[in-house]
């Protein structure tokens, strides 16, 4: 999403009041991190913009504040959830290229369904498809974001890591089963199923998650979601 400094497309960062100047380099640190499909190192948005390291280190770190970035375990940093909400650019347009098997799920099942990634040490729904042809339903705001380690979400989301000290039985058996329930752990009394959508890194860990007040819509549920995760995991790739 960016351009260097006084670069074709960007406006010259260099010029202007502090506050705009100050504003202008962070839009244009954004728009490089965004456009960068491996992501960017503070070094390379200093570099880009034409700024100290330490100048382009504030700037990402008050990006990653607000979501609109975040920094991988590599040290590059790049799209985060945030950007979901101003609009389609958030990784690669998943929720676009999604949302037509989401809608199909959420719909046959008479369930809420969402697509949720890994962003450091929470979870973030990109994507909630309420079901449309119920009269009583559950649902969250896209952008919600839980701790990584609770729910079937978070299980799932985890399970596509490798492993980890100390992590839960659950995660150990949702990489083995390919799929994980939990009940209660991000709602009172509301079933959870999670179904990892493989994707290839850099992207985020990625997973499908169904909710349910019913234990028995949960459990019929799983083999859709199984093969609707494995639909999407043929989009993304």
């Amino acid at each position: 999403m960016t351009q260097a400094a006084g670069g074709a497309g960007s406006p010259d960062a260099s010029t202007g009041a502090p506050g705009s100047q100050t504003l202008a380099r962070g839009l244009n640190a954004l728009q490089l991190v965004a456009s960068s499909p491996n992501g960017l190192t503070v070094a390379q948005v200093a570099e880009d913009i034409g700024v100290h390291r330490t100048i382009a280190y504030r700037l990402l770190s008050t990006l990653s504040q607000y979501r609109f970035v975040a920094k991988g375990e590599d040290g590059r940093y790049r799209s985060a959830a945030a950007l979901a909400l101003l609009g389609a650019s958030f990784d690669n347009n998943v929720r676009q290229l999604c949302s037509p098997t989401l809608r199909s799920l959420a719909d046959d099942l008479g369930a809420t369904v969402s697509l949720l990634v890994a962003e450091g040490d929470q979870q973030v729904a990109i994507a909630v498809m309420a079901p449309t042809n119920v009269y009583y339903q559950l649902s969250f705001h896209e952008g919600s974001r839980y701790a990584l380690d609770r729910g079937a979400a978070g299980i799932a989301l985890l399970a596509s890591m490798p492993p980890r000290p100390g992590e839960r039985e659950l995660v150990q058996q949702a990489r083995q089963q390919g799929w994980a329930i939990t009940h209660g752990e991000i709602e009172p009394n509301t079933y959870g199923l999670a179904v990892p959508v493989r994707r290839r890194p850099p992207s985020p860990p990625t997973c499908i998650n169904l909710i349910s007040h019913r234990e028995d819509v949960v459990i019929d549920g799983r083999d859709s979601v199984m093969k609707a995760a494995n639909e999407l995991s043929a989009v993304l790739s």
